[in-house]
């Protein structure tokens, strides 16, 4: 158990605080910011291309190789005629060379890539919000179930509670002889099965709180996890009033990554034209077989075309091409697949609302009906198998009723993520 757990879970949480705190601390936020910054790292990779690259190097070296001691020889500037070209001896060099080198055209393949690295950066960071509304449905999809699940139990409960004082009052008449056993026994029956349930809905609660605390990428604790009563953003929640999904981040990534692709292509069909560069170097020698040393310095241009590679340039654009109608592809079934989405989530929600309404009154219909059995059971005017039909008639309804409230407010959360809105409202 660690200490910045317990703090965290100090105070009850909003969902607008378990938000927050998923998206600081769960591995999966954390994986999309990496891939964001790596994009970003691949944009500064390519803006390389317009500076100059200077590199420096030195060595040292010592041989009695005739062609190898000559140079060494010319350039720290000590020939003269006595020398024996066969048997120059034993030359030591020490070298130290610096390089600059601009590109002057590359046939377009550095602009392209630049274009290619920034769409790729756009895209990461659509992927990211992608990410974030993803892991905030999660987050709120976690608080509603253990909601669900802690109103499930209140609901057995008083289920329990109900059959308990029914068996309490048949046993009274049972052993005033007013009730036969087998009404007796079937009471009992009852409410050992409804403590059964009890028992295994306190278990799905308590399972319920664990994925909670795995959704926010906290570390699970002994303490009971603690929701806040009437969430404010719960409130909040209300019908988006458009079905405009175009600024969905699946979408707009997908846009970003076509723009990539063309890029890709103007990449690979750069590789047909000549690349210009700049260049110059200054060397120093200096030899202590000699005890001479001296300086020499190069510049020119160099030009290169690519006359003939085999095929492997229209490899390249052909495949680069292929790769550019795949994401158009991907592009084209998104955009469907959220259209779907979109009408799933309405219609889902739509049914969430007509079930509320229904089981609202379902469970006003099936209190009152239970209250008259209990007093009529009570009365000796109602067999103990209708009450028993009467109480189970209840726990259901109000088990649909909590179901579907939840279900309405999460189907809420998935149309706004469907149309690429924040899962939660900003207060």
């Amino acid at each position: 158990m660690f200490l910045g757990s317990v703090a965290l879970q100090a105070e009850p949480w909003s969902l607008d605080r378990a938000v927050a705190t998923a998206l600081e601390r769960s591995p999966d936020a954390s994986v999309a910011r990496a891939r964001v910054e790596a994009a970003h790292a691949l944009v500064d990779q390519s803006a390389a291309a317009w500076m100059p690259q200077l590199s420096l190097s030195g060595r040292y070296t010592n041989t009695n190789s005739p062609m190898m001691a000559f140079g060494s020889i010319l350039n720290q500037r000590a020939f003269d005629f006595s020398l024996d070209f066969n048997h120059p001896g034993r030359i030591d060099n020490l070298n130290a060379t610096g390089t600059v080198a601009y590109n002057l055209y590359s046939g377009g393949r550095a602009t392209a890539g630049r274009n290619a690295a920034r769409a790729g950066a756009q895209a990461a960071e659509f992927d990211l919000r992608t990410a974030q509304q993803q892991l905030a449905t999660e987050v709120v999809r976690a608080a509603l179930n253990l909601r669900k699940a802690r109103e499930a139990v209140v609901a057995v409960e008083g289920g329990a509670r109900a059959y308990d004082a029914a068996v309490s009052a048949a046993r009274a008449r049972f052993e005033a002889g007013q009730v036969l056993k087998a009404d007796l026994l079937s009471l009992e029956v009852q409410l050992a099965q409804t403590r059964e349930n009890l028992g295994t809905a306190r278990n799905g609660a308590a399972l319920a709180a664990l994925a909670f605390q795995f959704v926010l990428g906290v570390e699970p604790t002994d303490s009971p996890v603690e929701l806040l009563d009437n969430d404010p953003a719960l409130a909040r929640l209300v019908l988006p009033d458009t079905r405009d999904f175009s600024q969905r981040p699946e979408i707009l990534g997908l846009h970003a990554r076509v723009l990539a692709a063309e890029a890709m292509v103007e990449v690979a069909r750069g590789a047909r034209r000549p690349t210009v560069n700049a260049f110059g170097s200054y060397q120093y020698d200096h030899g202590w077989k000699t005890d001479r040393h001296g300086d020499s310095w190069l510049a020119g241009m160099s030009v290169d075309v690519n006359v003939f590679d085999g095929g492997q340039t229209s490899g390249k654009v052909r495949q680069s091409g292929a790769e550019l109608t795949q994401v158009k592809e991907l592009l084209r079934k998104a955009t469907l697949g959220i259209g779907l989405e979109v009408e799933q989530a309405r219609l889902a929600h739509a049914d969430a609302l007509e079930r509320l309404a229904v089981s609202a009154r379902v469970v006003e219909q099936a209190e009152e009906s239970a209250g008259l059995s209990r007093i009529r059971f009570e009365r000796e005017a109602l067999l103990a198998a209708d009450l028993i039909g009467a109480e189970s008639r209840l726990l259901e309804a109000r088990l649909r009723r909590t179901v579907a409230s939840v279900d309405e407010r999460f189907a809420l959360v998935e149309l706004r993520r469907a149309l690429g809105l924040a899962p939660l409202p900003q207060s």
